[in-house]
């Protein structure tokens, strides 16, 4: 009878021995699974993370590389465009008031030669008559 009792005391061991083993195993597994997901959740968080990173650092260094060079690009473009166009309109705006001037001063010039012309002739005629 106690070696009867021995031999369901060792089972009854043996069973709880086969019992912690097994859940020792299922804990190792749990774990690597636990550690999977985790690898594979970070590596998607960091992925998307990253993605959206990318995205709204490219559309603002776009933005501000666009912003700078179409302000630089307008600059030099208006500075150009002004400076042509006023060398442009100054050539023409001399041209147009030298003739302009020109031909008031020749009419006057002339119109004054004729007066002088004619007081000339109007006191000739008075002194030889």
């Amino acid at each position: 009878m106690i070696q009867e009792a021995a031999m369901k005391e060792n089972a009854v061991i043996t069973i709880i021995s086969i019992t912690i083993i097994v859940l020792n195993m299922m804990m190792i597994i749990v774990l690597d699974i636990k550690n999977a997901i985790m690898v594979a959740t970070m590596a998607e968080v960091t992925t998307v993370t990253m993605a959206e990173i990318m995205v709204a650092t490219m559309a603002e260094v776009t933005a501000a590389v666009i912003a700078e060079v179409t302000a630089a690009t307008t600059a030099a473009t208006t500075a150009e465009v002004t400076a042509v166009t006023m060398a442009e309109v100054t050539v023409v705006v001399m041209a147009v008031t030298t003739a302009e001037v020109t031909v008031v001063v020749m009419a006057v010039t002339t119109a004054v030669v004729k007066d002088v012309a004619a007081v000339g002739a109007g006191c000739f005629n008075l002194i030889n008559n």
